[in-house]
């Protein structure tokens, strides 16, 4: 087990680079800061120099790869780290200079069934693409195919193994503080990191994704995933088809190639959707990088190392939301969150409804240009707080999705209406869950089989309850000794007053901008 001191050690490095590219400063400047944090910070910054402009996305790739992965997940809470910090992680996509190519060639040669020459004809030895965990190259196999290889950097599991720790250690104790880091639930963040990064550093695991998802939108026209290379691919090498497309954030190669863009924003919006309701399983990294447009104007997606899911009922209630929202019913979103347990019981339903119609109604038919989403969101984290609204980690998967697919649907088409693209499509979906055909068909196909299934039905119909509202029961939490709990007596203080000052400057996005 790793010594709180390592941890203090690692948490007050990564602090002195936070500090040195302005992102401890809003800090002092909270109002909702304790005092003992402020002076402490002051004392983490001491004899930096620190840019007017806090650049939030550089001091997390300064800090290295683990350190990107948990700024990514930061960008999905602008309610902890704020509008404007939130935004700037969203850049972050964890692009890196990649590593030497003859310890990437090892790993191909010794993490498949053969060795590499036996499998392919020719390796490029300059990367395609250098991300934190993996970097790509491309390829051509022995039997003739154009592939792209993706390889996880040597050590790299290792590493986030040994930053994951600390982010865990950190987190309890800032967790433990109660308060407003309680309700915001940072262990939680942490877990849902390490979850989503376990899954990244297995490739069969991102093979299997891209071979599911690939499945489930093979009837959709217009997107497409590239076919893996099983034979190819392991847990540390990855092979799938190579794609010839523009990135979808090159708009003047696309105007040049010809395409629709207001179309191609409408089709990126609807197949985000199609996949996030219709399917419950969606890919959860669309950003600009991961998307390319085809000559025929089809959209490709790749890297699936993250991916989302929502199940059913969670569904039907992300559904009504947003349909409530893009018709004004605010009565029925506001049930809704009672009936997930979203919003405690205690709260009023028709007083949640009207703050809901306070954020809604000024965006309600208006193209994105004229919204301003900082303001929208500043206002819907204000009423989670006044609500007593705790974070819902399953969701924040989506959360971060919806900004990225908005972000590139606007890039392609700045005067796109993203709710009355959504409206049509979530009505439909409803209309055929829930409309009457749908039952009829279902109760006909449910009668056929229920004399030979009555007992396993009796079984699993109490299972298939929902018992804890909309959200998922949440993951096993480590155990943390808590640092002053190791400490008895005056001495207890000092340490805790110095675990506050490094857990600060440490995971200090997770404080670097207001909280109200």
């Amino acid at each position: 087990m790793t010594r709180p001191a390592t941890h203090i050690l690692r948490l007050l490095k990564w602090g002195r680079i936070l500090a040195r590219h302005g992102a401890l400063r809003a800090i002092e400047a909270d109002r909702n800061t304790p005092p003992q944090v402020k002076r402490l910070c002051r004392i983490a910054r001491f004899g930096s120099i620190q840019p007017k402009v806090p650049d939030y996305a550089g001091a997390f790739r300064a800090i290295g790869p683990a350190a990107i992965k948990l700024g990514q997940t930061l960008a999905t809470r602008p309610d902890i780290i704020g509008v404007e910090a939130a935004h700037n992680l969203l850049t972050l996509q964890d692009q890196l200079p990649p590593a030497p190519f003859e310890s990437v060639f090892a790993e191909i040669d010794t993490s498949l069934n053969k060795p590499a020459a036996e499998l392919f004809e020719y390796i490029d030895p300059v990367a395609v693409g250098a991300a934190s965990i993996a970097q790509v190259h491309r390829a051509r196999t022995t039997d003739g195919r154009d592939v792209a290889v993706k390889i996880l950097r040597p050590g790299i599991r290792e590493q986030f193994a040994r930053d994951i720790e600390t982010y865990e250690w950190a987190a309890a104790h800032l967790e433990a503080l109660g308060g407003e880091a309680a309700r915001l639930r940072p262990q939680l963040v942490i877990a849902n990191l390490k979850r989503w990064t376990l899954r990244e550093l297995d490739l069969r695991r991102e093979a299997a994704s891209a071979s599911e998802l690939k499945d489930a939108m093979v009837a959709v026209e217009g997107y497409t995933i590239p076919a893996i290379d099983w034979d190819r691919t392991s847990g540390r090498v990855l092979t799938l088809e190579w794609v010839d497309g523009v990135k979808i954030a090159d708009i003047d190669a696309l105007k040049a190639a010809g395409h629709d863009l207001k179309k191609l924003a409408e089709k990126l919006v609807l197949t985000f959707l199609r996949q996030a309701i219709s399917e419950g399983y969606f890919h959860a990294d669309m950003h600009q990088g991961n998307l390319f447009v085809r000559a025929d104007g089809t959209i490709v997606a790749i890297d699936f190392g993250i991916m989302g899911r929502i199940n059913r009922q969670a569904r039907f209630w992300l559904a009504e939301i947003l349909y409530g929202l893009t018709t004004g019913n605010y009565k029925r979103v506001a049930e809704i969150h009672f009936e997930a347990q979203y919003v405690p019981s205690y709260h009023n339903v028709d007083e949640f409804a009207t703050a809901l119609r306070a954020v809604g109604e000024p965006t309600r038919g208006k193209p994105v240009s004229e919204l301003s989403v900082g303001q929208m969101l500043d206002s819907l984290f204000a009423i989670t707080r006044d609500f007593d609204m705790q974070t819902q980690p399953h969701l924040l998967l989506l959360q971060k999705t919806m900004v990225m697919v908005e972000g590139i649907a606007t890039s392609l088409n700045p005067g796109i209406n993203m709710w009355d693209v959504a409206a049509p499509f979530v009505r439909d979906w409803i209309r055929g869950e829930l409309g009457p055909e749908a039952m009829l068909a279902d109760g006909i196909k449910k009668q056929a089989d229920t004399l030979k299934m009555i007992p396993d039905i009796i079984r699993r119909l109490d299972e298939q309850l929902p018992r804890k509202g909309g959200a998922p029961e949440a993951p096993p939490l480590p155990h943390v000794e808590l640092i002053w709990e190791r400490r008895a007596g005056d001495g207890g203080r000092w340490w805790r007053y110095v675990l506050v000052a490094v857990v600060a400057a440490g995971i200090g996005a997770a404080l670097m901008s207001n909280w109200g």
